[in-house]
């Protein structure tokens, strides 16, 4: 049984090796997460690392999914720090390893990460995410909004600049005015 849990900076430092070898394979699967293939599993490790930092200064939530000892998919939520949007956080790196793919662990690590932000007070999410790739579906499915797609906003990890289509989500109260 999968398990999902938030992860803390000792956290993420001390399983940096396993989210490393999901970020790879996601990677080296062609999924769009910001880095080209082939992706060295040296700077995967550096790049979870540095998340600790972010996760323990409180600007970024990390989720783990656990089948067993093995994580198996990732989602986090970065939050701005300016006093004008602390309503909000962006959804970001929602991985899933490929062994662990058509189970449904997609859509609980998205349901998670909604229901902690608004849990935690915000009331917008948004994303980027590849145009036509099959994480818009797991979106739309989930009740996200489509905005629009800027052209060949990001290379693929093969290195064709690809489209991104910007999605957002209102969660929980509406937003408090003055």
């Amino acid at each position: 049984m999968t398990e999902v849990s938030r992860l803390d900076a000792a956290d993420v430092a001390a399983c940096a090796e396993e989210l490393a070898d999901l970020l790879t394979d996601t990677v080296h699967g062609g999924a769009s997460v910001g880095f080209l293939a082939p992706l060295d599993r040296a700077a995967a490790l550096a790049w979870w690392k540095g998340r600790a930092t972010a996760v323990s200064a409180g600007e970024l939530a990390v989720w783990a999914a656990r089948d067993g000892d093995r994580v198996v998919g990732t989602v986090s939520l970065a939050f701005p720090d300016k006093p004008n949007s602390r309503h909000r956080a962006e959804l970001v790196k929602l991985m899933v390893h490929r062994s662990a793919r058509g189970r449904g662990l997609g859509r609980t690590l998205l349901a998670t990460a909604e229901r902690e932000a608004e849990n935690s007070g915000r009331t917008l999410l948004h994303l980027d995410t590849e145009t036509d790739s099959p994480a818009e579906r797991l979106y739309l499915a989930a009740g996200w909004t489509r905005l629009g797609a800027i052209p060949d906003y990001a290379a693929s990890p093969d290195g064709e600049l690809r489209p991104t289509t910007i999605y957002y989500k209102r969660i929980g109260a509406p937003p408090h005015t003055r």
